[in-house]
């Protein structure tokens, strides 16, 4: 049962489309999973997967699969063919559109699902930053990024704040998927329903905005920086990209995205688009690679001994 203050403020916000959003909480919901292609192809794939699979739009890596063909206990999942990712969680990395060669910064990445799509889209080139600050999150995070083979990532649990004040403006594309209130997953995870308060609203919104100062400040002058939630609330969406821009002025919104879960197969989502100031992001080109220099190699270990879980790789 939803909390009747929560559709009143739905009732409020939809107007004539709320009756259509009412009864998709008796639809059941959907399922998705995305195709690691650091492994597989997805045609080879396809050829290959036992289960019934149908495109979804906005992923050409993602797939609508069926709850009875339980994909998470096959050993196509254990080999790291796939991730089990809910489909409207798959619209937000394209937004960001990470490249090849480039420093990208996930700043709550746990438990992996847009930071391996990144990863992804990556194709092994350049540098992806997983951070989680939840230090038990940040575990199932890792193991994410290895059962997928993901080469070029560290995994981190640090302050937002932290990271900002080590490493400065220089990410070429920044991912904030906010901590929210969660109404958009309230048809996938309904035991959340008895946590949501219009307190816990306000709450959530006042951590995102300090967040995301704090995003701001790591991406590079020309980069690219999304905010995203799951959840449907004004405060924690519109209003806090509002007050963002009026403390930023060097960040100007390229666009904002929602996902409805009655205007499409899956739940709800909200991300707005952001770029600072200073030119576009430069592609690195493919050439000849190139190698950090001795005091770039000491900070790096001093760095990953503090902050990363894993014992750093010889060069």
């Amino acid at each position: 049962m939803l909390p009747e203050a929560f559709l009143d403020r739905m009732r409020a916000m939809l107007g004539q489309d709320f009756q259509a959003f009412a009864d998709s909480y008796h639809q059941g919901r959907t399922y998705g999973l995305r195709v690691n292609t650091l492994k597989i192809s997805v045609v080879d794939f396809l050829r290959l997967a036992p289960f019934e699979l149908e495109p979804i739009p906005w992923c050409s890596e993602g797939f609508y699969y069926l709850p009875q063909d339980e994909p998470g206990k096959h050993p196509y999942h254990d080999a790291g063919l796939y991730y089990i990712q809910e489909p409207s969680a798959m619209a937000v990395v394209p937004l960001l559109d990470p490249q090849p060669g480039e420093l990208v910064l996930d700043l709550a990445a746990a438990p992996g699902g847009k930071a391996t799509q990144i990863a992804a889209l990556m194709q092994g080139c350049g540098l992806l930053i997983a951070n989680e600050i939840d230090f038990a999150r940040a575990k199932i995070l890792s193991q994410n990024i290895e059962r997928l083979a993901i080469s070029n990532c560290i995994v981190s649990s640090a302050r937002p704040d932290f990271l900002a004040a080590k490493f400065g403006a220089i990410f070429d594309r920044v991912l904030l998927d906010a901590p929210c209130s969660g109404e958009g997953m309230f048809r996938k995870e309904p035991e959340t329903i008895a946590e949501w308060s219009i307190e816990q609203v306000l709450g959530c919104a006042a951590r995102q905005r300090a967040i995301l100062d704090s995003a701001a400040d790591l991406v590079k002058p020309g980069g690219r920086l999304v905010y995203s939630t799951c959840t449907f609330s004004t405060e924690e969406n519109e209003e806090v990209i509002d007050s963002f821009l009026a403390k930023h002025p060097e960040f100007s919104l390229e666009k904002t995205v929602r996902l409805w879960p009655h205007q499409v197969r899956g739940e709800g989502h909200f991300a707005a688009v952001l770029t600072k100031a200073g030119g576009r992001v430069p592609v690195p080109p493919r050439g000849k690679p190139t190698y950090p220099s001795q005091d770039e190699l000491l900070l790096l270990q001093q760095w990953w001994d503090e902050h990363c879980f894993l014992p750093l790789p010889s060069p």
